[in-house]
């Protein structure tokens, strides 16, 4: 069975050579042969052993992997930390030339990968062009982008011409987290901030930001895919349209949007299963999403190919759900 997977990161060795020069963060530091990638000044990933050399491939050790877990087409992305938060003239230039690096990539092996654009939202309108060359002329299928631009969000207006060309192009965003702005999130470090929590809550918060502002009511056809099984949101599902549906509650400072939040949830949200191996929770978001809005992805090489497909393989699905999920689904959003 054919099997796309549409979190599948990479890394240039132009953009490692960006992050160990900037002075400020994100940067890599390297301390004893250890590349340390410091989001923040007090959260810091190790990349330990061969794993950023696993990151750099996008060719035949990549397609090795590929092929001892059976996985038809990956669908790369440039890895966190992104360019969001660098400087604006360099974040650009960086974006630019990594997706004509992926163009590259993906039409050396045209049946093996696709691709995300990387691009720099510090300059929305020239973001907004940069997305069009990069689908229209390179071939990539949407743009990935991370849960925080530095103090900002991707609900701030200014991102919205952003927004407003992938509807036009009619191609997702996969929202992708990082470590979060918000303090009390990093205040123990990379357990707190990254995976285990804070990549989630910092996520979920961004997409009900997008909810409230009412970016699904101005660009009502906007696409955005979530990893981990929905970041918690399909779990309080209901619970978010609490303010909207208790006839108690004063009205005077609830948005004024058109739906309730569960309503833009369902219609403009889609999730993978990357990352989250655990069956209750794959239960509670295909009962609350269907099996319609779940997507193949494995977050490599930060997960195990295997252990993701694994995980699917012992789920009690349909032979045609299964199809749904490992390809179907990313078909129709037009992903490969």
């Amino acid at each position: 069975m054919l099997k796309i997977d549409i979190e599948a990161h990479f890394y240039t060795k132009d953009y490692i050579k960006i992050l160990s020069e900037n002075k400020g963060y994100p940067k890599f530091v390297v301390e004893g042969g250890t590349y340390l990638l410091w989001y923040r000044d007090d959260v810091c990933r190790p990349h330990r052993g061969t794993f950023l050399e696993k990151l750099i491939d996008v060719g035949e050790d990549r397609l090795k992997e590929m092929d001892r877990a059976g996985i038809g087409k990956q669908i790369l992305s440039l890895s966190a930390p992104g360019v969001e938060q660098l400087d604006a003239v360099i974040a650009k230039r960086l974006a630019r030339e990594t997706n004509d690096f992926l163009s590259k990539a993906i039409e050396k092996y045209p049946d093996r990968f696709g691709g995300f654009a990387a691009l720099a939202p510090q300059d929305p309108e020239e973001a907004a062009d940069e997305l069009e060359r990069a689908v229209r002329d390179l071939g990539l299928r949407g743009w990935k982008t991370h849960s925080n631009y530095g103090a900002t969000y991707i609900d701030d207006r200014r991102y919205w011409p952003i927004l407003e060309k992938a509807e036009r192009l009619d191609v997702p965003i996969y929202l992708h987290p990082t470590v979060p702005a918000i303090r009390e999130l990093r205040d123990y470090g990379f357990a707190m901030a990254a995976a285990a929590f804070g990549f989630g809550v910092e996520t979920a918060m961004c997409v009900m930001r997008m909810i409230l502002s009412g970016v699904f009511d101005k660009y009502p056809r906007l696409k955005i895919i979530l990893g981990h099984l929905g970041e918690g949101l399909p779990f309080i599902y209901k619970r978010i349209d609490y303010p909207f549906i208790k006839p108690t509650l004063s009205r005077e400072d609830i948005p004024k949007i058109k739906k309730k939040p569960s309503e833009y949830i369902r219609d403009n949200i889609y999730v993978t299963v990357s990352g989250n191996y655990h069956e209750p929770a794959f239960n509670c978001t295909y009962q609350t999403l269907g099996v319609d809005k779940i997507l193949f992805a494995t977050d490599y090489p930060y997960e195990d190919l295997i252990e993701t497909i694994q995980f699917i393989e012992k789920l009690p699905l349909s032979p045609e759900e299964r199809q749904k999920i490992y390809h179907k689904n990313a078909e129709k959003l037009k992903l490969a």
